[in-house]
């Protein structure tokens, strides 16, 4: 049920290795390691990635035939990813980080995961919390829900 390719891939990189890279590798997911493990390069992992921009509907269309859409929960976690010596990259700032018990430069990553009735929970959206339109990030998580009704 993956969306389909809106084009043709020139990446030697696929889905199925990469995947497999990702439920393999418990620390280092970036396209480097990818490259190193898989024997590819890495710039054909960029390739990969960039092809398609994937949103939080899409992971609601993955999960929702899954899930049993009446009587369940919704849960938000909203995790900060350190990122302490970037400098240029977009979406990070200073967040509160419950790990350090206090502010640190990252990202703001908000997951909204839904539990059904037989106890089955999955994510169902996500947003990477983007600092420039003011606000919390408590003012985005009504936006998810409204996205996935």
């Amino acid at each position: 049920m993956i969306r389909k390719n809106t084009r043709p891939s020139t990446a030697r990189c696929t889905l199925l290795m990469y995947i497999s890279f990702l439920l393999g590798e418990p620390k280092y997911g970036s396209c480097s390691r990818l490259a190193g493990v898989m024997d590819i390069s890495h710039d054909s992992a960029n390739r990969f990635l960039q092809r398609e921009c994937y949103e939080g509907k899409d992971l609601y269309n993955e999960s929702a035939p899954l899930l049993i859409l009446k009587g369940g929960t919704l849960g938000v976690d909203d995790s900060g990813l350190d990122k302490p010596y970037s400098q240029y990259l977009a979406f990070v700032g200073h967040f509160w980080s419950g790990k350090h018990k206090r502010s640190v430069k990252g990202t703001n990553l908000i997951t909204l995961y839904y539990t059904d009735t037989k106890g089955q929970h999955l994510p169902v959206n996500f947003r990477v919390y983007d600092l420039c339109p003011r606000g919390t990030s408590r003012k985005a998580m009504p936006k998810m829900v409204v996205v996935n009704v």
